[in-house]
């Protein structure tokens, strides 16, 4: 336990509030306006406690310590001209986006290697639309596309995703949670899901979602003009995929856009690896 603890969140020229000496746990902090620099501070004093905590500490670093030096030993030093021209410039091929579960990771599942993938992460792998408002993904897919020129965006959702189980358990009345704000990004999958799959168990609309929320990334990938304008030209192809951990299987398809017909689309080169 953490017995006493000062904490100070400062901002030049504007007063905020500042936490003094808390005896304990369960005694009510006493706030006070503090003016001053930007600091953080924190005083642990029970020894024992922090000793634990390092020890904790120790030992997971001291795993990934290991990782580390195995890594740089049997691969960093064995292709050094590769990783010294990745150093000066990169140029992957893909741009993926999955999902930020600690189950799933593209480089683990599909064997990237360094500077053959820029990957972004979030939760529900989603892609939301160009029309709302700025978010890292899009400035991913800026960057991906228009610097990289990265020639094919891969969108990697999967089995029993937490995202999609929010967005299909979520109720219609707005709320503050940060989840629900980002999953929101997924509604249309969420209702194509409910039209067609209501008579479903709860399990397997979840399912049946991930897969679609899928394709509505694709959708939304096309709203982009930049985005649209290389696909158009067969500059950029998009994929979507779909990786199964229960059983350890991954389905993958391309999104094919109809260059004599605008926003028609249809999927080709369907393949199911297990």
């Amino acid at each position: 336990m953490i017995l006493r603890t000062q904490v100070r969140f400062l901002e030049v020229d504007k007063p905020h509030l500042r936490f003094l000496n808390l005896p304990s746990c369960n005694s009510t902090p006493k706030l006070k306006a503090w003016k001053g620099p930007m600091t953080l501070t924190k005083e642990v004093v029970d020894e024992k406690e922090m000793s634990a905590v390092t020890e904790q500490e120790s030992n997971e670093f001291t795993t990934l310590k290991h990782r580390f030096l195995n890594f740089k030993k049997d691969k960093y030093l064995k292709n050094l001209e590769h990783y010294q021209s990745l150093a000066d410039e990169q140029s992957p091929k893909f741009l993926v986006i999955s999902c930020a579960d600690s189950r799933v990771c593209p480089s683990n599942i599909l064997g990237f290697q360094p500077g053959e993938a820029f990957v972004v992460r979030n939760i529900a792998n989603l892609v939301p639309p160009y029309e709302t408002d700025p978010s890292e993904v899009k400035a991913a897919l800026e960057f991906s596309v228009n610097t990289l020129k990265v020639e094919n965006i891969l969108v990697i959702g999967h089995s029993r995703c937490g995202g999609i189980r929010a967005l299909m358990s979520m109720d219609d009345e707005t709320n503050s949670s940060f989840i629900r704000s980002w999953v929101i990004n997924g509604k249309a999958a969420r209702t194509s899901t409910k039209a067609v799959a209501s008579n479903l168990s709860f399990d397997h609309q979840c399912k049946h979602c991930e897969k679609e929320s899928i394709n509505c990334s694709l959708m939304n990938l096309l709203t982009y003009p930049w985005i649209k304008e290389k696909v158009k030209k067969g500059e950029l192809v998009i994929h979507g995929g779909y990786y199964d951990f229960v059983d350890c299987s991954f389905e993958k398809w391309t999104l094919e856009n109809n260059s004599q017909v605008d926003d028609q689309v249809s999927i080709k080169n369907r393949e199911f690896w297990s």
